[in-house]
């Protein structure tokens, strides 16, 4: 953990990282494996279960035929936490638990076989709130459900988890586990930004929530980097976004009661910011916008490009100019056709769309943000296909402006970014001396 944090207890919130000395914006302050991650449920057959990596075919343990790996060395790797969970799969066979159940379960196997990193953290599983207190009963219904099936997926290995003596007792009651682990857990997420499966990391869940946060995590592979977006004095608080921060304030207030169990009271949600931008035009004219987003939100589930893109391009032709693109319903109807028109190759409409999206993304996202730098990624690479190199290069370098923060020189994404540039500039080069 960076010398330059410590743990306070944070008026209001509990516990809380603040700053011990000046941190400059872009600085990295962690960098951090999961104490236990597994790939999302919906993801096992496309990320490999050891170093995440997303690939069209990968080889399948022979014994549970669930989790699967990039090689036999990401398999070899693997084996030391794959074994005991190999055999509570066989045995729950043909069922499958859910992401929060085998996430806790791998934890159980890392407090029973502890490596030496785990005892360095700042912050450690036992003093994670579970929050069970101040739960709705229905919620407490639903986990003790997930409880129960985690009993039982565990049978086979840790028949009794309460006589447990290696785990921490206040980890050894199943309910209060498969809380601590719904209500502290991070989505692991690609370069791209995609979902790719749960982790633990017991310092990070220190951080408080900020609906403009000063620091940013960005994934590799499992490996979680915590950078600053904000200039931070000493003695302030580190803060994170625990939701996608693009969305009105009831909206995030109320995810945030739901999962977190408590209410935000952040500058952003006191001033309501930027609401009413969110709510551009008259609304008699995008509300059909929001009204079918459920439904376009099934038909990118079921991966149905086609119906997806006809649907969102009629949408917007409807609402025309009465609303403004700043509109977040006209916002998540344009990113939902570009991301189908991605699907379905086509490249032009897809650039369309991407270009309109950037100067909103630019005035909801004022801090460097990832999103931000990966959707200016996304629409620079179609630019470059399509031969637009003088535009492409500009897109780039501004992804650059942002990426260069929030994921720092190392990253494989900046890489890849770098790499792109360069072939720009050297068309661009190419161009104007073939000219002369």
């Amino acid at each position: 953990m960076a010398p330059k944090l410590e743990r306070f207890v944070s008026p209001g919130k509990g516990n809380g990282l603040r700053a011990a000395a000046s941190i400059r914006r872009g600085e990295l302050l962690v960098s951090t494996e999961p104490l236990a991650c597994c790939v999302s449920k919906k993801l096992v057959r496309e990320v490999c279960h050891h170093c995440f990596t997303r690939l069209e075919t990968l080889l399948r343990c022979s014994q549970c035929k669930t989790a699967r790996y990039c090689n036999i060395t990401c398999q070899k790797q693997a084996w030391s936490v794959h074994k005991r969970e190999c055999k509570c799969l066989r045995g729950l066979l043909p069922r499958f638990p859910t992401d929060s159940v085998r996430l806790a379960a791998r934890l159980i196997f890392a407090l029973l076989s502890p490596s030496s990193s785990s005892s360095e953290q700042l912050y450690t599983l036992d003093e994670h709130e579970s929050h069970l207190t101040s739960m709705p009963e229905q919620k407490k219904q639903g986990l003790s459900q997930l409880a129960s099936m985690l009993e039982l997926y565990l049978h086979e290995e840790v028949p009794d988890l309460t006589q447990e003596s290696k785990v921490h007792p206040s980890c050894r009651e199943a309910l209060s586990l498969v809380a601590k682990v719904v209500c502290n857990c991070f989505t692991i997420t690609d370069g791209e930004l995609q979902e790719s499966g749960v982790g633990l990391y017991p310092s990070l869940s220190l951080l408080n929530h900020d609906c403009r946060p000063n620091c940013m995590m960005v994934f590799e592979g499992t490996k979680v980097q915590l950078r600053a977006v904000q200039d931070i004095s000493p003695g302030e608080e580190l803060t994170i976004s625990y939701i996608e921060s693009l969305s009105l304030t009831e909206d995030r207030q109320r995810q945030l009661e739901d999962q977190y169990r408590f209410t935000c009271h952040c500058q952003r949600c006191d001033s309501e910011d930027k609401d009413g931008l969110m709510l551009s035009g008259e609304e008699a004219a995008w509300c059909p916008l929001k009204e079918a987003l459920p439904r376009l939100e099934e038909l990118k589930a079921e991966s149905n490009w086609t119906a997806l893109v006809e649907h969102c391009s009629h949408l917007l032709s409807a609402a025309g100019g009465e609303v403004p693109d700043e509109n977040l319903y006209k916002l998540r109807i344009t990113d939902m056709a570009l991301d189908a028109s991605i699907h379905l190759q086509r490249w032009e409409e897809a650039m369309r769309y991407g270009v309109k999206t950037l100067p909103v993304y630019r005035l909801y996202y004022p801090d460097p943000h990832p999103v931000h730098g990966i959707q200016l990624m996304r629409v620079g690479k179609l630019q470059h296909y399509l031969e637009h190199i003088e535009e492409a290069l500009d897109t780039f370098k501004q992804a650059y402006e942002v990426l260069k923060l929030t994921h720092g020189d190392d990253h494989p994404v900046m890489t890849d970014l770098m790499t792109r540039m360069e072939e720009c500039r050297c068309e661009v080069d190419h161009k104007s001396s073939s000219r002369h």
